[in-house]
């Protein structure tokens, strides 16, 4: 019998076990993840971390955090949308939503409206709340059980008046892909039904729980019909960045709120589908503590809507147990879901069954569309319904697996062994762990690579709920130094699974699945440009302050007078270069990538490095390398490249094979950027001369198989690109040259359909390379159906640059240094080769 089916056989029988009350199968009315996407680049829009609060715009309607229930907030209206992509569908179009919460409101007292965010575009986040009535006095109180739950957990398992007063929190997040519509309809449909009814039950479930809906995560997308926001990010691949407004507002969410439950309602895949994932899972869940819950909470949603009576919704695909592994994992904490477990949340991704958007909404019949629909919003309804009535069924076992789940952190206990059979299919398939070390240290002074990096990563750690202490002496731990001043992460912390899987290295498995989702390695200790120790065992014994922000990094080390050096090893130094020449500063570009500011800049370096961060030294002596000036690019880029040019301060004007056909003006250009949606072959004669012309004159960076094309076509620099399996992805060790980008970069990069460089021809140099033994340290990357893998990439050139015969200088990537606005300590490399390249430049 097949995995998939064994595990199916078993669970007839628990389902027959589910309590799942009445209220909750019957409905009052009639992706993550998507399916041929899983591997598609995700495009993202670059910030810095925001502050760990659930911070609203200015000017927004916001309730006292000290207030009680109801919270009444009078929703602005935004002016009718007839383009609103939703109304084809017989779906709520978004100008619709804040009329219904209003009216809801004024009609409910169980019902309370806030603001918690914007959109991209400006649109507002709703975060409705649908409790009992409570007095400030009650809210406080349940603040208080929910932070005791966090930071003394031990505390609170003794505490029985939390056993029996606590409001079980659940949260719903719909629509975070605006093209997957349904969720938000369907949450709308549950907060009135909840708001409005006089059934004792749903009444007794208010009393005792608290259920937050985020009606809407992605307003931009919905009312365009894309499955990304405005900035053409998809939110569901940006938790532990939270690149985009959006993710930042429901991972404050996750944290103010701390759910017991948490479904994110997607679609659309042809069957319902309902979490828990495949293996690989991820290793640092204390899995036994989920999967329980998951699975069980599965099968009460999967009868749920075998009770709509619909014969698309007659059953679900539930991965774990109908799946091949590897084929709907859990591994990454980029999916809301996933992250939400990390902050002690039971999480699923729902699917509802039936295809409305892409080539389905054009083409089929508005009739089919809306019937597809109703369905779809139905089965959204259904299991937001069973989902709730299973967390009031479980309430106190729930409250105390959260609390158990805190507890281990703090006590810093291994995970614990889950037995076969622990749940109905449960193998050793599907073990996966790890050993927490004891702390990690991110040190100050000269052994910190970058002090703006390190700022950056305390940052986003204190932003997700990862508690960081800066120490207040000098100590010693492991065998090792540090100063004042360095930071600690202490894994006796209660989301030491969080802070684990931020920071830690990651695995190979390539040999434990023979596919992967989406991507299988991200490391921020290894990515993100700072230096961080590992700490395996040894208790930190200094005093540390608790961090709120990271402190400042930036000044000028050098006596007046001198002039002044600016290494490039982070974004934000790039970043301070493109400032001082977008002020006309005179900057020069040495032979290693670094840069000399002359002493009479100093007053403008200074305040450059007071608002970035950075730091100036005084440059040595000796001739100084040529004056820069802002290089303004012509990118052919996917949208997250985009951002992180213009993060980096650079100047881009978009373009692709079409734009240049229809006449744009290169002219004022001085470098050309390829990486998406440009076919040198596929130009027209006069385009190709305006790119021949920018040679002459500019030059050219590249990156994947589309820049590996245009070189090729438009005979740049003589190499051959080897390209690795195209869902090849994860976290590889290099080895840097002395040339112009390789110089000072990070010891790991990131590749996603990984290429490497051989045949160098004259005059071309392998600026990195992937390293000569087992380059992949965390990840998937098997070989392809020509066997090229690995073991071929090793010891290849992942990055080349030389001077092409029509002049151009040029610079080649195979790997992925600003993927996903995720691996920021490589930003710099891309930001010297677009130096290099560009006019005005060579020496």
């Amino acid at each position: 019998m097949s995995r998939a089916a064994g595990r199916l056989c078993a669970a007839v029988l628990m389902v027959l076990a589910i309590v799942v009350p009445a209220s909750a199968a019957q409905p009052p009315e009639g992706s993550h993840r998507d399916p041929g996407n899983g591997a598609e680049r995700n495009e993202v829009a670059a910030t810095d971390p925001p502050p760990r609060a659930m911070a609203a715009a200015a000017g927004e309607n916001r309730a006292d955090r000290h207030q009680g229930y109801p919270r009444k907030t009078q929703l602005r209206v935004f002016p009718e949308d007839p383009s609103d992509k939703a109304i084809k569908l017989g779906l709520a179009p978004y100008h619709s939503i804040a009329p219904k919460l209003n009216e809801l409101q004024a009609r409910s007292d169980r019902v309370s409206v806030e603001v918690i965010g914007q959109s991209t575009l400006g649109r507002d986040l709703y975060l409705v709340t649908l409790t009992a009535p409570e007095r400030a006095a009650e809210t406080r109180q349940q603040d208080r059980w929910r932070s005791l739950i966090e930071d003394d957990p031990k505390a609170a398992e003794r505490d029985r008046r939390l056993a029996r007063e606590y409001k079980a929190p659940v949260w719903i997040n719909a629509n975070i892909h605006g093209d997957e519509w349904e969720g938000t309809d369907g949450t709308l449909r549950v907060i009135e039904r909840l708001a409005t009814s006089t059934d004792r039950d749903d009444r007794r479930l208010l009393e005792r729980g608290r259920i937050y809906f985020t009606v809407t995560n992605n307003p931009d997308g919905r009312v365009a019909g894309t499955r990304a926001n405005a900035a053409g990010f998809d939110l569901n691949r940006d938790q532990t960045i939270s690149a985009q407004p959006e993710s930042r507002a429901m991972r404050d969410l996750v944290i103010a709120k701390q759910p017991l439950v948490m479904l994110d309602e997607h679609g659309y895949t042809g069957t319902t589908l309902i979490e828990p994932g495949t293996p690989p899972h991820g290793q640092n869940y204390e899995y036994d503590l989920y999967l329980k819950h998951a699975y069980a909470n599965a099968l009460g949603m999967e009868k749920a809507i075998g009770e709509l009576g619909h014969p698309e919704s007659a059953r679900a695909d539930i991965p774990f147990r109908d799946f091949a592994p590897g084929e709907w994992d859990d591994w990454p904490p980029i999916f809301t879901p996933m992250y939400s477990i990390y902050h002690g949340a039971v999480g699923h991704t729902v699917e509802v069954p039936l295809r409305v958007n892409r080539g389905e909404y054009e083409n089929l019949p508005v009739e089919e569309l809306r019937r597809r629909s109703g369905v779809n919003a139905d089965v959204s309804e259904a299991t937001i319904l069973a989902g709730i009535a299973y967390t009031g069924a479980h309430r106190d076992e729930l409250i105390a697996d959260q609390i158990e789940q805190f507890r281990r952190g703090w006590a810093g206990e291994p995970q614990q062994p889950i037995p076969d059979g622990f749940v109905p299919g449960f193998g050793p398939e599907d073990r996966y762990s790890t050993e927490f070390p004891r702390a990690y240290v991110i040190p100050a002074g000269p052994a910190q690579r970058s002090a703006v990096a390190a700022a950056r990563l305390v940052d986003q750690l204190v932003a997700n709920d990862v508690r960081v202490g800066r120490a207040d002496r000098d100590f010693r731990l492991a065998g090792r130094n540090y100063p004042a001043g360095s930071y600690l992460v202490d894994l006796h912390q209660p989301k030491r699974g969080l802070a684990n899987v931020i920071l830690e290295d990651g695995k190979d498995i390539s040999a434990k699945v023979p596919q992967m989702y989406d991507i299988s390695g991200w490391s921020h200790r290894l990515l993100w440009g700072a230096s961080v120790d590992v700490v395996k065992s040894e208790a930190p014994r200094v005093r540390t302050t608790p961090v709120t922000v990271a402190a400042p990094t930036g000044g000028v080390d050098a006596p007046p007078g001198r002039d002044l050096a600016l290494a490039q090893v982070d974004g934000k130094d790039v970043l301070a270069v493109n400032t001082l020449l977008g002020q006309g500063q005179p900057v020069h570009r040495q032979p290693d990538g670094s840069v000399v500011v002359p002493a009479a800049a100093r007053a403008a370096a200074l305040a450059v490095a007071e608002q970035l961060g950075v730091r100036f030294t005084a440059a040595p002596a000796g001739p100084r390398g040529p004056l820069l000036r802002k290089p303004v690019l012509a990118a052919a880029v996917a949208a997250d490249e985009l951002a992180a040019l213009r993060e980096m301060g650079f100047e881009v004007r978009p373009v692709s094979t079409a734009v240049l056909n229809d006449g744009f003006d290169l002219s004022r250009t001085d470098a050309l950027f390829v990486s998406s949606g440009l076919s040198y072959k596929d130009l027209n004669t006069t385009a190709k001369q305006s790119v021949d012309a920018l040679f002459a004159r500019g030059g050219v960076v590249t990156r994947g198989s589309t820049g590996a094309a245009f070189n090729a076509a438009a005979g740049l620099l003589p190499v051959r690109a080897v390209a690795g399996r195209s869902d090849a992805n994860g976290v590889v060790s290099v080895t840097g040259g002395a040339g112009p980008v390789g110089s000072g970069s990070p010891a790991h990069s990131f590749v996603y359909s990984p290429l490497w460089f051989t045949d160098l021809g004259d005059g071309v140099t392998a600026e990195q390379s992937y390293a000569r033994q087992g380059p992949l340290v965390a990840g998937h990357w098997l070989p392809g159906d020509d066997g090229a893998g690995q073991a071929q990439a090793a010891g290849s050139a992942s990055v080349v640059s030389g001077v092409a015969a029509a002049g151009a200088r040029t610079v080649l990537f195979g790997t992925e240094p600003l993927f996903r606005n995720h691996p920021k300590g490589l930003y710099a490399q891309v930001g010297k080769a677009v130096f290099w390249v560009s006019a005005g430049q060579r020496s």
